[in-house]
């Protein structure tokens, strides 16, 4: 693999500036991110008061400790732009993300957040070994999904050469990648293999495409799969970190030359480890629940919000800015299976929307030959016969497929047919591999 190692003249001054510097603009921007949520959302104002906080309380960067936490929940309560600190009309972008009761969760930008995230983007572009003038294959889903404008802008940004395909038609993926030969592609690991098993159907090899970087992120993935894929295409695999309530990818970027986890820009996102249990900030290197604070964002600041992502936080190596190891699981009961956003509760709702399908179900996560796979284990209703069980499977798939966006392949049981539980159900039995 080529060294993509950037000299340190072509990192930004902040990436590399002393711990000390880092902190005194987190604390300077800190009070202006709760000041400016504070006076202008309407949320943010009732939970600071009910937690008897105003913005000035803020003193330290401990201090944010005494914040209330913002969840999901909250962005879902105040759909779709209550959680915006301009007028709508300064909004320059909306994207969203998927919802678990069917409401999306709606983010906003206005001009200057999208500047800054795209030279976030272009910063972590930079880590990974991109660099000017090279091509990029951006096979990220275009639209509501933040990853793939968002990667587009960033790598405008930083004059890097944009082929949009997006996702999906993995053979004109495999043609594009060997006619146009990039240098760059930022995708999910999983359809990495996807596309990777495409190149063995063809008979084409892999280490011989032009390709000298993958940046992939939108799901957890682990080292081995990054030896697999810098093995299968003799290329740099590096991780990147984002959310659409936070910005969008960008947030956290590995660096190529430590591959040793992903450094947070800490001048524009303020990290927190908590236990998900307590909600107690925990010590640096003390695994827990992922918390961000935003730091510059005007459209749609975000307080102290609850990723559930389970990470540490690190000492700084190739940056001087703190790391974050590659997430591990999450703090709740959210799936992300090749890259969508699953919960259970979205697959109860299509559930009981057949019928025929009683409420008792299961999900069962493999991995087969590297692809996670998804299959919902359901009883029937003891009134169906053989032809409506496959017709109701049917319909349960599609509608799966439909509103969620995930393919699952359907079991249909007899009553009593899935386990019971005397406490909380136990709805999803992952048995990925975890290495």
């Amino acid at each position: 693999m080529q060294d993509l190692t950037p000299q340190r003249f072509e990192l930004e001054p902040i990436e590399i500036s002393p711990v000390d510097v880092i902190r005194d603009l987190q604390l300077t921007r800190l009070k202006w991110s709760l000041r400016h949520a504070y006076d202008n959302v309407a949320h943010y104002r009732r939970a600071f008061d009910a937690k008897g906080v105003k913005p000035e309380d803020l003193q330290s960067l401990s201090d944010l400790a005494k914040f209330p936490f913002t969840k999901k929940t909250d962005l879902r309560d105040n759909y779709p732009f209550g959680m915006f600190a301009v007028p709508r009309e300064q909004v320059a972008r909306v994207h969203a993300s998927s919802g678990t009761t069917g409401k999306p969760t709606v983010v906003g930008y206005t001009e200057r957040d999208i500047e800054t995230w795209a030279g976030l983007v272009a910063r972590s572009m930079r880590a990974a070994g991109a660099r000017k003038g090279m091509m990029l294959h951006n096979a990220y889903g275009y639209g509501l999904f933040t990853g793939g404008l968002g990667i587009h802008h960033g790598a405008e940004r930083m004059g890097v050469t944009v082929v949009p395909i997006s996702g999906g038609m993995t053979e004109r993926q495999v043609q594009l990648i060997n006619d146009f030969k990039p240098d760059i592609i930022t995708v999910t690991p999983s359809y990495m293999l996807a596309i990777l098993d495409e190149f063995k159907r063809q008979g084409l090899d892999p280490r011989k495409t032009s390709l000298k970087v993958g940046i992939f992120g939108a799901e957890p993935w682990t080292n081995r799969m990054r030896e697999e894929i810098e093995q299968a295409f003799d290329m740099h695999a590096v991780d990147i970190y984002g959310l659409s309530e936070v910005m969008g990818p960008g947030v956290a970027n590995e660096c190529v030359e430590t591959k040793d986890g992903l450094h947070i820009w800490e001048d524009h996102f303020y990290p927190e480890v908590i236990d998900p249990e307590t909600g107690d900030v925990l010590p640096d290197g003390e695994k827990g629940e992922l918390v961000f604070t935003s730091l510059t964002k005007e459209a749609m600041p975000i307080i102290r919000y609850r990723t559930r992502d389970l990470t540490r936080l690190l000492p700084g190596t190739a940056r001087t800015m703190r790391r974050m190891e590659k997430v591990t699981g999450r703090s709740d009961d959210m799936m992300i299976v090749r890259g969508v956003n699953v919960f259970p509760t979205q697959i109860e709702e299509q559930i009981l929307k057949v019928p025929g399908l009683a409420g008792h179900y299961q999900i069962v996560l493999t991995r087969d030959d590297r692809l996670d796979k998804m299959e919902v284990l359901v009883e029937a209703n003891p009134d169906i016969d053989s032809a409506l069980r496959t017709t109701a499977a049917a319909s349960l798939a599609h509608h799966i497929k439909a509103i969620i966006g995930s393919t699952a392949k359907i079991t249909v049981l007899d009553p009593g047919g899935v386990e019971r539980s005397q406490g909380k159900a136990r709805r999803v039995i992952d048995n990925r591999p975890k290495e």
